[in-house]
């Protein structure tokens, strides 16, 4: 009888390229991945630790596996189990814990626990290896596009940031891993592929003569692969050169994630920022200078300690000036162990929480305005999944600056690219187009108030 295994992610695109790489592990090695519900055998919970939030996440979902089946075996992997190793040693409801650099383990410390059912404890000091932990996929959920993890930890140490401790110094994987498992997807049907990391933009630090724009010239050679993103960078790595470089690969979208964090040089210099609000908006307008109105994206924390009203009011003013097409926003959350943990000026949670509503506000209102330049163009959307929407049945994708488009069905398939002239906002802030084959097909009609 198989051993039924349930896995549960929790946290970012590198955790969950992990969770997806110890789910084929497993698979290819005779065990049965079941849903996460009662009835499994084997609970793995690849957990996070980059806010309080998550932390209650993670052992929530934890205490829930102990509840489905009191006889599983229960895992905790990742992030938390690094940084609070401690605690969960202590938590009855977990029988295994596995750090960073040992998910790659997994089949053997799952087989030494059937062998002696005894609590196992796998950890590393993550702060001292340069070893970059080697795991793959051979193929993805969904077709059209693969999350590939090319590096791992990070060297900048933010004043409210626990992942360098969580995931240690900066590791990268080897350029011919890389190209391999890409190839492997290209030829498994996947057309598109984003490259992340915990700190993406040092890729090639720590190898010979490697950056992540050699990475990216190489990986742009594959056949197969028709678009290439990119996972969250750093405002540093963007200068006229790599821009320039980036925008003589065709298949690099023009859709950037830098992360900003405030609008306001202050809190910048205590956060560890290491960058200005005016410079990090010049980054802004290189990219700008060389893509036509590209998707630039960021995380914005409010309520960090010391940020005073007008603190909060110039990033808000910032924010409104660079024009992102989305803000992903979060309110400062104080971990243990961090150098703004034991700032003074700490921000009351309903002050953090008014300006979060702010910035949400602000961020909502700037997404429609940047969608709405792009009613009445021809867009090229890379189909994913159908679905209804106001009763009809439609081809839902993204666009190379990864807005949600839809399209009519009219036979189309999943992973075809297609020419869509957009013509209204629908719901969940989906383009409603119609195809475009040199001659324009159906519209999709949609009663949906715009506004």
């Amino acid at each position: 009888m198989s051993i039924k295994v349930a896995l549960h992610n929790l946290g970012c695109k590198v955790n969950g390229y992990e969770t997806e790489a110890m789910h084929q592990m497993l698979e290819k090695n005779g065990y049965e991945i079941v849903d996460f519900a009662p009835g499994a055998d084997v609970y793995i919970i690849n957990t996070c630790t980059v806010t309080n939030i998550a932390d209650r996440k993670s052992r929530q979902m934890l205490h829930r596996a102990r509840k489905m089946n009191p006889q599983a075996l229960v895992v905790a992997a990742g992030c938390y189990v690094q940084a609070g190793a401690e605690k969960l040693e202590k938590d009855d409801a977990i029988d295994v814990i596995i750090g960073n650099n040992k998910k790659k383990d997994l089949l053997k410390i799952l087989e030494q626990y059937r062998k002696t059912g005894e609590k196992s404890h796998n950890l590393i000091d993550i702060n001292h290896t340069k070893e970059y932990e080697e795991m793959t996929i051979s193929r993805t959920t969904e077709h059209t596009r693969a999350y590939i993890k090319v590096q791992d930890g990070c060297n900048q140490f933010c004043s409210y940031c626990i992942i360098p401790f969580a995931r240690g110094r900066v590791r990268s994987r080897e350029k011919k891993d890389v190209l391999e498992e890409v190839k492997r997807l290209a030829a498994f049907g996947c057309r598109e592929i984003v490259l992340t990391g915990i700190h993406l933009s040092s890729y090639g630090l720590d190898l010979e003569h490697e950056n992540l724009l050699t990475l990216l010239e190489t990986v742009h050679q594959v056949e197969g692969i028709e678009r290439i993103r990119l996972g969250s960078l750093e405002p540093g790595i963007i200068t006229e050169e790599f821009a320039k470089a980036l925008s003589g690969l065709p298949k690099v979208c023009p859709h950037f994630h830098l992360s900003l964090q405030s609008g306001c040089s202050r809190t910048l210099l205590a956060m560890n920022r290491r960058y200005t609000a005016q410079q990090y908006r010049e980054k802004c307008e290189i990219l700008r200078r060389y893509y036509e109105k590209p998707a630039l994206t960021t995380d914005v924390i409010v309520g960090f300690p010391g940020e005073t009203q007008e603190d909060f009011e110039e990033s808000l003013r910032f924010v409104e000036g660079i024009s992102f097409a989305e803000i992903h926003v979060f309110k400062y959350s104080r971990r243990h162990g961090t150098k703004a943990a034991a700032m003074e000026g700490q921000i009351p949670e309903q002050i953090k929480g008014e300006r979060s509503s702010r910035m949400i506000a602000l961020g909502e209102r700037k997404k429609r305005e940047y969608m709405e330049q792009f009613l009445g163009k021809e867009l090229e959307i890379l189909t994913e999944e159908k679905i209804s929407l106001d009763g009809a049945t439609c081809w839902v994708g993204h666009t190379p600056r990864y807005l949600r488009a839809a399209v009519l069905d009219q036979g189309q398939h999943s992973n075809e690219l297609l020419s869509v002239q957009a013509e209204t906002i629908g719901p969940d802030d989906t383009l409603m187009g119609r195809e475009t084959d040199g001659v324009l097909r159906n519209s999709i009609e949609f009663s949906v108030d715009l506004y």
